[in-house]
């Protein structure tokens, strides 16, 4: 059994991260969860937050607005709507996001309106927690 999955972070303007790694922590929308080698086969939509990779003794951060994840026994791929490194992430970028968000959920329609109103939730914690 290999000791290390391959790990793939885009979003549609680029590529971020290509690399080998023993763990990587992704916020799914039900909650976060870690992928480890020898994972089950696993998709999921992602929430606002932070993907940690851990890799060769190091971590690596990016924050994500949504987007998918694809995990299998020995990778895991992230397709982020858009994605930042930890270290160039600004407080009015993630203002930014919550506005739209915000913005959104006032306009939805009964149908969506629950959902919308998840993601002002989802970024407005992702906010606090990031403490920038």
């Amino acid at each position: 059994m290999a000791d290390t999955l391959a790990f793939t972070l885009v979003s549609p303007e680029r590529q971020l991260a290509e690399m080998d790694a023993s763990m990587v922590q992704i916020p799914g929308v039900m909650g976060d969860f870690a992928a480890l080698p020898a994972h089950a086969p696993f998709l999921t939509t992602l929430r606002p937050g932070v993907v940690t990779v851990h890799a060769d003794g190091a971590t690596h951060e990016y924050f994500v607005t949504g987007g998918f994840a694809e995990i299998s026994a020995d990778a895991a791929s992230v397709l982020a709507e858009q994605a930042v490194e930890r270290p160039m992430l600004k407080r009015d970028f993630l203002d930014a996001k919550l506005a739209e968000a915000e913005e959104a959920a006032a306009q939805a329609s009964d149908e969506t309106r629950t959902a919308a109103n998840q993601r002002v939730n989802d970024f407005r914690s992702a906010i606090a927690l990031l403490d920038l």
